[in-house]
């Protein structure tokens, strides 16, 4: 039984979504009503950088594990790993069903991330759609 649940809510390799070439999204990363952040994809690309809200902020709120520097604009193909846990796992029947009767393209990461990624039980960020 115990492998049967690690099977449903695991992410697998081969279950990975990507982002679309032609996919433009935008999100704030917020926390206690302030801005902390900008994630935003463009042709094929992850963009993360601080707003300067944060940067006024930074003696009340911690940096984000792997975006240490508050200066720099943080690019990867690949969708970090802290954005990447707010999508859940897609063999969940409960996700399924969602998918599937909202008709969200389950391989498209930005598409996943609005509807699923506003909160996470692993922190305290809220990912809100610009």
């Amino acid at each position: 039984m115990i492998a049967y649940l690690k099977k449903l809510f695991n992410k697998e390799q081969d279950e990975c979504s990507t982002l679309p070439e032609n996919e433009k999204s935008s999100f704030f990363l917020k926390v206690d009503n302030h801005t902390l952040g900008v994630l935003i994809s463009d042709k094929g690309e992850w963009l993360f950088k601080y707003t300067d809200e944060f940067k006024k902020l930074q003696d009340q709120y911690k940096t984000i594990v792997g975006f240490p520097d508050l200066n720099k604009e943080y690019h990867s193909e690949l969708l970090w790993p802290f954005f990447q846990i707010r999508i859940p796992g897609l063999k969940q029947p409960a996700i399924k069903e969602i998918i599937a009767k909202e008709n969200i393209n389950e391989k498209n990461e930005a598409a996943l991330l609005k509807r699923f990624g506003r909160k996470s039980i692993s922190n305290p960020y809220e990912l809100l759609p610009a």
